[in-house]
Order: C-alpha cells, then sequence, then structure tokens
C-alpha cells in the first residue's frame, strides 16, 4: 500500500521578498513529495517565514509559531526569515520548533528536516555578514495564476536608523542576469502574464555584478521577453530613480505605469535623521519628472509616523508633501523602536497616542487621495488583467494598478486582458462593465 504523503502547511509573514522565499522553499518540498495544505488543516509540517521589521512583526512570528503547534503538538515546525536570523535563540526554544533557519542556507532545508531525529531542534542561522552570493532558488508562483514575483536581489546597504533589515538580510546581493532570464522564463511557460520584480533594496541591484547592470537594464531584458504581458517594478527609493528608469516607465508597453517610491517623511529634518538619502526637494523632483514623462502613472509610498523628535511642524510637511505628490496609495506605518538600532536610543521617543492619533490622520488622507485617483477613471476605459473569479463577478488590475470589478457573465477570464467602461468608484478601486465586443 502506497504511503500517504506528508502534509505541508506555510504561513508568510512580512513583504513580497519573504512570499518569494516561501514559494521557492515550498518548492523543494513539492519537489520531494509533500502535500501542500492550508495553515488551518492539520499537517505533518508547519513552516512559518517570519518578519522583523517591527514589534509588531516580531509578536505576529510568535503567535503563527505557537498556532502551528496547537495545530498539531506532533507537528515538525520550520521557522525561517528575518526574525529566525537576529533572534534564532529565542526561536527555539518557542515550543514546537523543529529546524530554525535565517534568510540564507535554505537550499537544504527538506534534507535537515528529515534527518531530525524525533523531538530534535537543530539551529542552521549563520552570520548573515559573511554572505556574499544571491541565494539562487527557484520559485514555483503560488499566490495566484496569473501574476508572480520574482526576487532579484537581497540585501540592504543603507543602514537607516530606525531599521533592522541589514541585519537580518546583510549586505546587497544581486541575482546574475542569466538566472533572472531562467525564471522567466520558467513563469511564462507556466502561464504567468505578468511578473513583479521584487527585492530588499531594489535600486541596488546589479551593482555588485561582473559586469554591473542596472535596475532599468535587467528590468528592460525581462520586459522584452516573448509572451510576457506586463512587468511590474516594486519598491525603488527615489535617488535611484534613474533617467534610465524613467525611459522605461515612459516607452515600453510592457513596464506597468505603476511605482512604489518610499517617503517616510517629508521633514527634511527628520530624513537625515533616519539616515534616509534624499530630501522633500529630490522627492518632489523625482515625482514631477514622472508624472511630466509618464501620464497616468500610479506613485504608491510608505510613510512612517512618531519617528522620535517628529514635531507637529515635521509632522505637517508629511501631510502637506503627501497631498502635493497626491500618492494613490499609502502605507502607514508607526516608528517601532527595534533593539540595536541607532534612533532607539534618539531623545524625543513619541508617545503612542499621538502616534496613533497621526497614523489615523495620514491613513484617512490616503484614503482620499485613492478615492480621487480612482474617480479620475470613471467614464473612461482601461485594460484590465484579470485574477481572480468568483461566480460571474471577476476582479483584476490596471497596469496602474487599480483595482477593477466587473460582471463576467458565464466565462472564466482569469489571465485574461479584458477592456471595461468604469462606471463607479470608491477608496478602494472601480467598477464597472466589459465594453461591447471584449
Amino acid at each position: 500500500m502506497k504511503q500517504a504523503a506528508k502534509r505541508l502547511a506555510v504561513a508568510t509573514l512580512g513583504c513580497k521578498v519573504n512570499q518569494y522565499d516561501t514559494d521557492a522553499v515550498t518548492t523543494q518540498f513539492l519537489a520531494a513529495g509533500y502535500e501542500l495544505v492550508d495553515f488551518r488543516e492539520p499537517a505533518d509540517v508547519y513552516l512559518i517565514n517570519t518578519c522583523t521589521v517591527t514589534n509588531l512583526g516580531d509578536k505576529k512570528s510568535r503567535q503563527m509559531i505557537r498556532r502551528a503547534h496547537r495545530l498539531n503538538p506532533q507537528a515538525q515546525v520550520v521557522v525561517m526569515g528575518c526574525l529566525a536570523q537576529t533572534a534564532p535563540a529565542e526561536v527555539a526554544e518557542l515550543e514546537g520548533v523543529s529546524l530554525v533557519v535565517g534568510t540564507d542556507g535554505r537550499d537544504n532545508i527538506v534534507e535537515e528536516l528529515e534527518r531530525l531525529a524525533e523531538g530534535a531542534k537543530k539551529t542552521l542561522v549563520e552570520d548573515i555578514f559573511q554572505v556574499t552570493e544571491f541565494e539562487d532558488l527557484p520559485a514555483l508562483g503560488f499566490s495566484g495564476r496569473t501574476r508572480a514575483a520574482l526576487k532579484i536581489q537581497d540585501g540592504c546597504n543603507q543602514f537607516c536608523t530606525y531599521c533592522r533589515v541589514p541585519f537580518a538580510r546583510g549586505r546587497s546581493r544581486s541575482r546574475s542576469a542569466e538566472s533572472v532570464m531562467q525564471q522567466v522564463e520558467m513563469l511564462v511557460e507556466q502561464g504567468y502574464k505578468e511578473i513583479v520584480l521584487t527585492g530588499i533594496h531594489l535600486g541596488l541591484y546589479g551593482a555588485d555584478l561582473d559586469p554591473a547592470l542596472t535596475l532599468a537594464q535587467i528590468a528592460r531584458r525581462v520586459a522584452d521577453y516573448p509572451g510576457l504581458l506586463r512587468l511590474r517594478i516594486s519598491s525603488v527609493d527615489p535617488h535611484e530613480i534613474t533617467d534610465e528608469l524613467i525611459d522605461l516607465f515612459s516607452s515600453h508597453p510592457v513596464v506597468c505605469r505603476h511605482v512604489h517610491i518610499p517617503l517616510q517623511s517629508g521633514s527634511d529634518r527628520i530624513l537625515e535623521r533616519m539616515r534616509r538619502n534624499y530630501t522633500s526637494g529630490q522627492f518632489r523632483e523625482i515625482v514631477r519628472r514622472l508624472r511630466e514623462q509618464v501620464p497616468e502613472i500610479a506613485i504608491t509610498t510608505d510613510i512612517m509616523v512618531g519617528f522620535p523628535g517628529e514635531t507637529d511642524e515635521d509632522f505637517q510637511a508629511t501631510l502637506e508633501l503627501t497631498k502635493e505628490v497626491a500618492f494613490s496609495r499609502i502605507h502607514v506605518f508607526q516608528y517601532s523602536k527595534r533593539q540595536g538600532t541607532r534612533a532607539a536610543s534618539f531623545p524625543g521617543q513619541i508617545p503612542a497616542a499621538l502616534k496613533e492619533s497621526r497614523s489615523r490622520c495620514l491613513i484617512d488622507l490616503g484614503y482620499t487621495l485613492a478615492e480621487d485617483f480612482h474617480r479620475s477613471f470613471v467614464g473612461r476605459e482601461v485594460e484590465v488583467l484579470v485574477e481572480e473569479q468568483e461566480g460571474s463577478c471577476a476582479v483584476g488590475h490596471t497596469d496602474n494598478y487599480v483595482k477593477v470589478s466587473f460582471p463576467a457573465g458565464n466565462r472564466d477570464l482569469v489571465g485574461e486582458v479584458v477592456r471595461v467602461q468604469v462606471r463607479e468608484s470608491s477608496r478602494d478601486g472601480v467598477w464597472g462593465e466589459q465594453s461591447e465586443g471584449r
């Protein structure tokens, strides 16, 4: 009688890079004969990819580990990612944890796990600053049928005063152009229509390669690949948006008119204390050039509130710049005091209640800006790449990342590009109807 396959359940906290890493390790388990099941179901192995960007990320990571053990106390729990890298001993002590792996050295997790004796624990975390090569792990897409993330860079050299990411991810390392294109070929062959280039500090891509490459150069190669309908470039710091990159956004039909540019603060004084390598004026100029050369480009951002020493005037500067730029979407997060960062010892730590009120104010402004952006499409026709369909309702995005819902009838439109006449809008997206003949 054939032995039943072992069951694997996975959970990912944090960013798109973490999601890619989870997919890469899941790919190894599937190749070894494991069956992927929902995290809420009983499993033989629970894989948890942790986050440590904020205190909340730490807390949620620990909660997920404990939840896995409660779901099946006999299961093996594998913990990897940023919290595992920065606090391996603490993670290993949590009940139920069998294997702790950081943000590198993940190419033989399955073998290491299966070699463990029953009830044994093992930690494979090494000094991330000794890692100099990109960990080249292929990943099948699991997040949907149309869009796949492709990690091409890892690590960060920035060392912002509030951030633990360099300590979790190490120095910047780039995927070779050959490996990038191999992954693109695999994803297109699997039927993915859109690829999102991701990295921890994506704008540094290629600087460590020999010969060196730029983000714009590798993005153009990917965009030129036959059969790919869309290429989305995720997050790029403002001082790394070059003329070459702006030209790519404006001229290549496959490159989406959407870019995420982290602002963090609109105050030059706070930006300097954060150790960001740009000013509010430079940010404005980059946005001006993008909007001038790429009509209707969607610009999304991250903004931090409550950084130590942030005054009412500093916060007002952030509000004013946010209104001026008219971001289409804002991710607002409150400063989180992180052990080992310079900002943790800065004077002027902001009370929690004030951080909360500033956060709420900025979130509300973000909703207003999103609604304004979406309203500008009412009465117009847009192209939508359909990503999911429940019953007769189809949902997808335009290339400038507007979420579109529309009735699809009896046809399965997932993976198709459909023209939709927009009828209504909200802060979450737009609703419309298929254009005649499509």
